[in-house]
């Protein structure tokens, strides 16, 4: 778990936890060896960790304020889903279905077979080649499907 995607725009802070059941106690110690020599979380980022497993309580009092907060948070980013996904699907060749509990909308894009070609002749893929161009030409950057495992010809 992480607290730099989380629910106070806490991006750049670093702070995060894994939890292991049953791992050989070889496995743990090298593994913690590992954490502690690459990772060091600041100490802001160590209260945000603090503060994502432990929060507010029905019954403290910042919990009505916290719970008003959190809702305002999550109906914002459904709102922006809902749009998102509205003005994608609204462009000729791009559909794209609703998010359901992710940050991330991904668009079905129809690539013209002669984009296809000009992949194949330039020793890439056509979702790569599409992502570049959209990059070249208007400064909007996107993950090619390609990276996330996406099946050839989906």
């Amino acid at each position: 778990h992480s607290t730099s995607k989380g629910l106070m725009g806490e991006c750049g802070r670093r702070g995060g936890y894994m939890e292991c059941h049953n791992i050989d106690p070889y496995v743990q110690s090298q593994l913690y060896k590992l954490a502690s020599a690459d990772l060091c979380s600041t100490v802001s980022g160590q209260i945000m960790t603090s503060l994502m497993l432990r929060p507010p309580t029905p019954g403290d009092e910042s919990y009505p304020l916290f719970r008003e907060e959190v809702d305002g948070i999550y109906e914002g980013l459904k709102e922006r889903s809902r749009k998102l996904v509205e003005g994608l699907n609204s462009i000729e060749g791009i559909s794209c279905v609703p998010a359901e509990g992710a940050m991330y909308a991904f668009p079905q894009v129809a690539v013209p077979p002669g984009a296809v070609e000009a992949a194949q002749e330039m020793g890439t893929t056509p979702d790569n080649l599409y992502a570049l161009s959209l990059l070249e030409e208007t400064g909007i950057c996107v993950v090619p499907a390609s990276g996330f495992g996406q099946r050839k010809g989906r």
